[in-house]
């Protein structure tokens, strides 16, 4: 166990709580409702069900759910360290969904 002034662990990758960062790339409007979403089985972590709102995401996951009619797919690209305007938000994740050729 590290104690103060410990050095980090450079191989470890960085995480953030999953209703944590679909709250700060603005995708739920509270963390209870990304929370609700995740809890429901309503979302896919790296093809995988999960239902535990405080799993790990890092940057490279790709994240599979329902949006209003939509159905997103995202692939993380950063982890957020506030809820800022939507252009920072979206700078947070990649759109992996096809866009309609119409």
């Amino acid at each position: 166990m590290a104690g103060p002034g410990a050095k980090p662990d450079l191989d470890v990758q960085p995480k953030l709580r999953l209703d944590k960062w679909l709250w700060q790339a603005r995708f739920f409007k509270g963390r209870g409702d990304a929370a609700e979403m995740i809890s429901a089985g309503s979302l896919r972590l790296n093809s995988q069900h999960c239902r535990k709102p405080g799993h790990a995401v890092a940057i490279g996951d790709v994240l599979t759910f329902a949006q209003g009619n939509a159905i997103r797919v995202v692939r993380i690209r950063a982890l957020g360290f506030r809820r800022g305007p939507a252009p920072e938000a979206q700078d947070l994740y990649d759109d992996l969904a096809p866009t309609d050729l119409e």
